[in-house]
């Protein structure tokens, strides 16, 4: 039995706190699959999710006590990864600003869109883009929650945001057209 199942959170926080070493890996698998998916949709390669990862873990375990436990634990670490993730994306592109943002549309993207067709849509959009809309559509964060992380404003969310979608529905339509020709 695992030794996560036989412990609360807290009693988990606080074995890892102590340095003890398996706490420390049990806390490291029961989150590192999901937040490894997290680093993943934001820098969009394997090898730099790889590296979000491990930086984002030693964070984690370097600060876990100043973890106020006003969230989630689950919660506290995806923002390091996506904060550690962003830190390595803004060392490669800073993002545009743009503050006039049409209105928001209804995306339909078809009965035939596959998981394969969006996910090579979203690898496909620049790093600003993939970044605003994996915060927003995938991970669930607002615009103004964005714009903290991003130190941009919230027209610029919402504008990149904005120019995600577009750039999707635009890519996904080639996607579709080439595979059924």
């Amino acid at each position: 039995m695992s030794y996560v199942l036989n412990m609360t959170e807290n009693q988990l926080i606080e074995d890892c706190l102590k340095n003890d070493r398996i706490a420390q890996k049990e806390l490291y698998e029961k989150y590192s699959r999901a937040m490894y998916t997290v680093a993943y949709r934001i820098v969009s390669d394997f090898d730099q999710a790889n590296d979000v990862l491990q930086e984002a873990f030693v964070k984690v375990f370097q600060n876990l006590r100043s973890f106020r436990r006003e969230s989630s634990l689950g919660a506290w670490i995806k923002t390091i990864v996506v904060r550690t993730a962003l830190s390595k994306l803004r060392k490669q592109v800073r993002t545009g600003s743009i503050e006039e943002v049409p209105p928001e549309q209804f995306v339909d993207w078809g009965d035939h869109l596959e998981v394969e067709y969006l996910e090579k849509a979203i690898k496909a959009l620049p790093d600003g883009y993939r970044t605003v809309f994996v915060l927003i559509e995938v991970e669930g964060f607002s615009h103004k929650e964005v714009a903290e992380l991003l130190g941009i404003t919230v027209g610029t969310s919402k504008s990149q945001l904005f120019y995600a979608k577009k750039n999707l529905r635009s890519t996904i339509s080639k996607l579709l057209n080439f595979g059924t020709e």
